[in-house]
């Protein structure tokens, strides 16, 4: 398994940003896709971004797409999330979580490892 700690939340306004950054203790960080995901109260975890493992493909969901974007640092061992434009529906937990294999999934149930999670909250 691998060790992740996110980092960068808070409470900003809508339309701020922030940008998580996911920090993996691992020997070859790009063995492993990794992806977001979030969880608001009272709802089911939501997928919001995955990279493969030398980050040539990412991809990020309906509901962020064009005001999120997902990259990594392989060299830092280091993946982040930028978030522009930021609204209250984005308030939540965000995790990061891995999986070892180079293809990203969208389903959480691919992933192998996970972190505590960073708390972001939106107030309009």
């Amino acid at each position: 398994q691998v060790h992740l700690v996110e980092s960068g939340g808070g409470l900003v306004q809508t339309g701020a940003s922030l940008r998580l950054s996911c920090a993996a203790s691992v020997r070859t960080f790009s063995n492993y896709a990794m992806g977001w995901f979030r969880q608001a109260p009272g709802k089911e975890r939501e997928f919001v971004a995955a990279i493969s493992g030398r980050g040539v493909n990412t991809y990020v969901s309906d509901s962020v797409k064009g005001r999120f974007t997902i990259s990594r640092d392989n060299a830092k061992n280091t993946m982040y999330l930028q978030m522009n434009g930021l609204k209250p529906e984005d308030t939540a937990v965000y995790h990061c979580a891995a999986r070892f294999g180079i293809m990203w999934k969208a389903s959480g149930d691919e992933y192998d490892s996970w972190g505590q999670g960073t708390r972001v909250t939106v107030s309009s």
